[in-house]
């Protein structure tokens, strides 16, 4: 039903006054108390019309011309907007500033200004933050709906929905019903699988270091890594000494360990390291996943609540930080005097540069809206902590430190590299270095530092301390360590490193990466182990059948320059319907090409050298429902199949590269082990069913450590670690057995409503099912299979509602029974619509 900013009970206009409509009731109830009495402010629900969901929607012969419909189930929400449209004295559209807010303006605007609806005057407005303020700002400053934003919605939408409903049956008929194809969607899948085949084909080469550990005659004593070897002439050639095996790193050891040592340079410079532009929507993406393990998904989420507003006591409704779908780095003015003024009041004038740090945006940026920022510096995390949610305060803090810190100056470094010459008794001369970095100046430092997936020389340079040196300097080897090493192959990837290569190959934008994310994993084609994701073998096979038949759709320089092409339709300088025109050209031929030549899988058989234990005839690899199988080529006179074992497919989901390169045995009988699938997943299980029962675990043998987390336990105070159990991660004390506290993971905003004191958390079943319940548990026995949700039934003010998951799509309803009150649930944050495409 229709939200009003006052609740979700709807009260009747007693007179007429200028209506607003947004997308949202949260942002609603926010933004109504910047305004009058004169302007009732209502939501939408997200989009009240989409294309068609059972047919194709778009009229390719017509200049692509689209036909949208109401969404099932926002009829009674689009007939109340238009009963209080008729009486209202003027009408705001105030959908989110991008391409999707505008095209829920557009169809809103359609709809109240369509026969026998409102004749009202309508006006766009749109805020950039949702403070008095930034809502002030737009309502001075009314205009239109953005008809090139809206063309930009328009080409994606029809772009995404015929890759979807084109493609896709080709999947449905020759793999398997129900998976999908998606424009953008796939190239990414394509990145985890070909990083996935390098791990695989990646060949380990043996290395060696060598590490003269030395002194200065005073502390601290320090280690200077082996770096060249002089030529015979005296000179040092430019490349480094590489020590390939054990018996060059022990002829070059022994040599060391009877050389005596002198410096022969010392260098010690100066170095800045400037602070960081604020948050644009994809670092904060990836500095919330690699500082707060939060997911794309949920990092966006919380985000969109603090950008509608969080109640702050006396304060009332704030919208905490700007819009959180942004490709710019720009500030406002205002911002920049209100950060440097928090500075200069906070840390001194040291830590205040003479001018405003400005950061250019990087090529190709859309720039419509300002960075990721807090609408206020001067509302720092400590003062509203008390406000939020353990997770919305720590976002928020993440998004206050950056654009802080950005205002600050650079952080200063003393750097020191010392030469060292190694002068062995057979007459070789080596060349040994070593560097350490003092921190001279904290500047940004104070309060903020940027994540990294991985260590870099500078983090190694801060580790080691350093005497004074001079040049000539003879120095006491104390001992030579040498260390053999292997060559890595490249990580798989991480949401955070996935929506980085993403950014960097210009593939998807800003609002479109936590779908992307969210459907390669939902359609199973990758799992995530470990926080990593693996390509399944479903995603291996869909994969190679996309790119081989569709060698120009799917090509990742095709898909960043159809990211261009939708930029400049939504600048004006492209037109719509001819960018969608040359895109099918060549569609139409790729897809022609693939109804005759896309293999088919639901129908191979690939032979292999396995017999029939129960009629003698070969066993073929075919595929199936749930992935490859070995079934007796004999069918169907003998139907006997079984799982293909580890030796008979080399693409099988979640193999480790170097694990299992031969048949792994039973421990117990000597069978060989097959990967099976059960309900909680994958595992090993021996052929010799029902003789032998031996199981193993995918990950046995490789026990994942526990992950330190930079936040204290409350009720020991040792740090939080996280863990792995056999249902998945789970956060606890770093303290056990003497501390048992588990983190749980609750609700926010909602106590437990039988016993009024405990909260609600999210639980797993011994079936491996999630439910909901009183955390002050066995005491309270209150529990649900639904999430629950802090928002009173409008009918029957039942004091909360639940969330169901349906296959007409995710839906609000009251579990009061005899209530019937049921509406559909709004679109989660930075997701595109859903369709077949599943972009």
């Amino acid at each position: 039903m229709l939200a009003a900013a006052s609740g979700w009970k709807f009260t009747p206009i007693a007179m007429a006054k200028s209506i607003v409509i947004v997308e949202s009731p949260g942002k609603a109830k926010t933004i109504a108390k910047y305004l009058g009495p004169e302007y009732e402010v209502l939501a939408s629900i997200g989009h009240v019309m989409d294309l068609p969901k059972r047919v194709l929607g778009i009229d390719i012969e017509n200049h692509f011309e689209p036909t949208y419909v109401v969404i099932p189930g926002k009829e009674k929400v689009l007939a109340q907007l238009k009963k209080e449209a008729k009486k209202a004295k003027a009408i705001y559209l105030a959908g989110d500033p991008d391409r999707e807010g505008e095209a829920i303006c557009f169809h809103l605007a359609h709809e109240l200004n369509g026969d026998g609806a409102s004749k009202k005057p309508m006006q766009r407005v749109a805020f950039n933050e949702i403070t008095k303020k930034g809502v002030q700002e737009g309502f001075a400053h009314p205009g239109e709906v953005n008809q090139d934003l809206v063309d930009a919605y328009q080409a994606r939408r029809a772009l995404d929905r015929i890759v979807g409903y084109q493609v896709s049956p080709l999947l449905w008929d020759r793999v398997r019903r129900g998976i999908s194809a998606g424009r953008v969607q796939t190239p990414a899948l394509r990145m985890v699988v070909d990083r996935e085949a390098l791990i695989k084909a990646f060949v380990k080469q043996e290395y060696w270091t060598m590490d003269a550990h030395l002194s200065a005659g005073k502390a601290p004593y320090f280690d200077a890594r082996l770096s060249r070897r002089y030529d015979a002439d005296g000179k040092l050639p430019k490349e480094e000494l590489k020590i390939e095996n054990g018996e060059q790193a022990d002829t070059l050891r022994k040599s060391l360990e009877a050389s005596t040592y002198t410096v022969r340079t010392v260098e010690t410079k100066e170095r800045k390291r400037n602070p960081l532009p604020p948050f644009i929507t994809s670092k904060l993406q990836q500095d919330s996943g690699r500082k707060l393990r939060f997911s794309v998904k949920r990092t966006m989420m919380i985000a969109q609540r603090l950008y509608e507003g969080v109640e702050l006591g006396k304060e009332g409704l704030q919208g905490l930080i700007t819009y959180m779908r942004t490709d710019s780095t720009r500030v406002s003015e205002d911002a920049l005097t209100e950060a440097r003024q928090f500075i200069g009041q906070q840390f001194g004038a040291a830590y205040l540069p003479e001018q405003p740090n400005r950061f250019a945006s990087k090529k190709g940026a859309q720039d419509a809206h300002e960075a990721i920022r807090p609408t206020s510096a001067l509302r720092d995390p400590e003062t509203v902590r008390k406000y939020l949610g353990e997770d919305e305060y720590k976002v928020y803090k993440l998004i206050w430190q950056r654009f802080v810190a950005s205002q600050m100056p650079p952080a200063i470094f003393d750097q020191t590299a010392i030469d060292i010459q190694a002068a062995a008794k057979d007459g070789d001369k080596f060349q040994l270095r070593t560097t350490g970095s003092v921190l001279k100046f904290d500047g940004f430092l104070k309060i903020y530092e940027e994540s990294k997936d991985q260590s870099d020389d500078d983090d190694e340079a801060l580790k080691h301390k350093l005497p004074a040196f001079t040049a000539g300097q003879e120095l006491k080897l104390l001992s030579v360590k040498s260390e053999q090493h292997f060559t890595e192959p490249p990580p798989r990837y991480t949401e955070a490193s996935l929506v980085k290569d993403l950014e960097e190959k210009g593939i998807g934008r800003p609002s479109t990466y936590a779908a992307i994310l969210t459907t390669i994993q939902d359609r199973g084609y990758v799992t995530k182990v470990g926080g990593k994701f693996h390509p399944t073998e479903l995603g291996t096979v869909v994969t190679e059948l996309l790119t081989t038949n569709f060698k120009d759709i799917f090509e990742l320089q095709y898909t960043a320059q159809m990211e261009e092409k939708l930029d400049e339709i939504e600048e004006g300088r492209e037109k719509w319907t001819d960018t969608l025109a040359d895109f099918y050209r060549r569609f139409s031929a790729n897809l022609e090409f693939a109804e005759k030549n896309m293999q088919d899988y639901k129908r191979m058989e690939t032979p292999t050298e396995q017999v029939c234990e129960k009629c003698g005839k070969p066993m073929v690899i075919r595929w199936g429902k749930h992935g490859s199988f070995l079934a007796c080529s004999g069918y169907p006179e003998c139907t006997n199949t079984r799982e293909v074992s580890l030796d008979s497919a080399a693409d099988l989901d979640s193999a480790d590269s170097g694990q299992h390169e031969k048949e792994d045995f039973c421990d117990n009988c000597g069978r060989p082990m097959v990967l099976k699938r059960g309900r909680f997943g994958q595992f090993y299980a021996c052929t010799g069913y029902p003789d032998c029962k031996t199981t193993r675990r995918l990950d046995a043998g490789q026990k994942q450590q526990d992950r330190k987390l930079d936040e204290p336990c409350p009720q020991c105070g040792k740090n939080l670690v996280v863990k792995h159990g056999r249902f998945g991660e789970f956060t606890a004390c770093s303290g056990y057995p003497e501390c048992k506290y588990i983190k749980q993971n609750l609700v926010e905003g909602f106590k437990c409503p039988k016993c009024k004191i405990g909260d609600v958390a999210e639980k797993r079943s011994k079936r491996g099912k999630t439910f909901f319940s009183c955390t002050r548990y066995p005491e309270c026995d209150f529990s649900l299979w639904q999430r629950p949700l802090p928002e009173a039934c409008p009918n029957c003010r039942f004091p909360y509602l639940v969330k169901k998951f349906l296959k007409a799509g995710p839906t609000i309803a009251c579990p009061n029974e005899g209530c019937g009150y049921e509406r559909p649930a709004e679109p989660e944050p930075a997701t595109a619509p859903v369709t077949a495409t599943a972009d």
